[in-house]
């Protein structure tokens, strides 16, 4: 009884933290963009973070930056050039999981009352090709996993990520008769999601067939159901209650309603489990623990993100997760209540499979596609009426991540012209974008909003016939300009790309 007292009045004493801005880069193969190194990747997705949430870089008390492939103070590095304001930046390495645990501490900061607002950002600049080990000098941290997975399946030639998540695979197989078709139906619908997603690193989409006929890399996982190694940078702002609303941000403001963190327990190596040794206990006491201090059930979540690193993990950690019983997750896959239509939407992202992994954004680019969809601004990937969003992040070695999100003030949101999100093409498909970009940075040093009160919605097509949508919004605070919002305002403009230079020009604009 005592102990239940105090937890609750910890919880009481807990502020509310709040995610009021996101952003990220699109992903790339490693090495694609000459002009994508770390603090390239930052400064893009930490100006889109802050131009969500309309406050400038100087209201951000702390700084969590995760990464994994990097020299010390990475972070300090990445942040310097937006803005030398003295703020404490926190180095975070914790594997697949480094994202979402610079998340985990910002919220802490913030419910703690240490800091208003803080900043989870996470970048990856990665080799091409599987994953390797980099200090070959000292013991592995994942020596006793490997261990595990040697002793139950013994070792072969592909690479070790593979061979882990696709044991654990094999052993939902024997254990539950899972049939390799349900790890390529997965990886099936992910990659259709991702059609749909300009950040996405591949917009592909597969018959199964060529799901199933892909090069085997470990049985029974083919290529396109393996995540690929990826460059990209995502960034998200929390923020307490007070910060909300004094900076009129309740109409965007996310509520982290619960999020946890978990590391492996002695089952991770005594029980001979390859499920077991990639997380699965883990992911189920993390869940456990969120959907109890949320007090709200599995069914009401609306959308997931979660850690497809291969196939088999999404499988196995649908069980994990609660969001079907253990040994159903084949029934699960085969009805459907994994995409849109069923019970839930599983990675409308395209998850790590399509959209790319560099390891310490993963987590920050799940939280800002969860909220997108809370907030409506997901464009075609956009889940009817989402209410409730559950993320999970995994790190081998090991860390598991798992939180709940929901609108912070869902009356304040309705009606509202919301901050700039996604668009189903990218600002660079557009030549008239360098307008708008430049136009984007005058209202920071000048006050057009109280000159001209409007609210212009500009839609765009291009030479291929992709329609883009800016918003400028002359109404509200200094005014702003967002790529990819939803498309209301007080005048709509109807032209093509080329017409709009045209006039940016002052060249004639004549119609036959």
């Amino acid at each position: 009884m005592a102990a239940s007292i105090n937890r609750g009045m910890k919880e009481l004493m807990r502020k509310r933290a709040f995610v009021v801005g996101v952003g990220m880069t699109k992903f790339e193969k490693p090495g694609r963009r000459d002009d994508f190194d770390y603090p390239d990747m930052a400064r893009e997705s930490v100006t889109k973070a802050l131009e969500d949430a309309g406050i400038t870089y100087d209201k951000i008390n702390q700084a969590c930056v995760g990464y994994v492939y990097g020299d010390s103070t990475c972070g300090q590095r990445a942040l310097y050039q937006m803005g030398m304001t003295g703020i404490p930046v926190y180095n975070v390495n914790n594997n697949c999981a480094t994202g979402s645990t610079a998340l985990f501490m910002a919220k802490q900061f913030v419910e703690a009352g240490s800091a208003d607002c803080v900043l989870a950002l996470g970048f990856e600049k990665m080799k091409r090709g599987s994953l390797q080990s980099v200090f070959n000098d000292r013991i592995n941290p994942m020596d006793k996993h490997v261990e595990v997975m040697v002793n139950t399946f013994g070792f072969e030639t592909s690479p070790l990520a593979a061979q882990m998540f696709g044991n654990a695979g094999r052993e939902h197989m024997e254990k539950y008769g899972t049939l390799p078709e349900h790890f390529a139906k997965i990886a099936w619908k992910n990659h259709k999601h991702s059609t749909n997603n300009p950040y996405s690193q591949f917009q592909d989409e597969y018959t199964l067939d060529q799901i199933k006929g892909s090069p085997v890399i470990h049985d029974p996982l083919t290529k396109l159901q393996c995540c690929p190694t990826s460059d990209g940078s995502a960034a998200v702002i929390v923020a307490n209650e007070d910060f909300v609303r004094q900076n009129n941000l309740e109409n965007q403001a996310v509520e982290i309603m619960a999020m946890d963190l978990v590391t492996d327990f002695s089952s991770t190596f005594d029980e001979k489990s390859c499920m077991k040794m990639v997380g699965y206990d883990m992911t189920k006491k993390a869940a456990d623990n969120v959907f109890e201090q949320a007090g709200i059930r599995r069914d009401d979540v609306d959308v997931v993100e979660l850690h497809d690193c291969f196939s088999c993990n999404e499988l196995i950690t649908y069980e994990a997760l609660g969001l079907c019983e253990p040994g159903k997750a084949g029934e699960m896959v085969d009805s459907g209540n994994n995409t849109y239509g069923g019970k839930f939407v599983v990675n409308p992202s395209g998850g790590l499979i399509s959209k790319g992994h560099p390891l310490g954004a993963t987590g920050l680019a799940q939280c800002t596609e969860l909220n997108w969809q809370l907030r409506g601004l997901a464009g075609k990937r956009q889940v009817k009426g989402a209410k409730h969003a559950l993320q999970h992040n995994i790190g081998l070695g090991g860390a598991a991540v798992v939180s709940l999100y929901r609108l912070g003030f869902p009356q304040s949101s309705q009606g509202q012209i919301r901050a700039a999100a996604v668009s189903t093409v990218d600002e660079d498909s557009f030549k008239c974008g360098f307008y708008f970009q430049e136009f984007t940075q005058r209202t920071r040093t000048t006050d057009f909003a109280k000159k001209i009160k409007g609210i212009y919605c500009f839609r765009i097509k291009n030479a291929d016939g992709q329609e883009g949508i800016w918003v400028v919004d002359m109404k509200n605070g200094k005014g702003s300009c967002n790529f990819g919002a939803e498309p209301k305002g007080d005048v709509t403009i109807s032209m093509g790309d080329e017409d709009f230079i045209d006039l940016m020009v002052g060249h004639s604009i004549q119609k036959s």
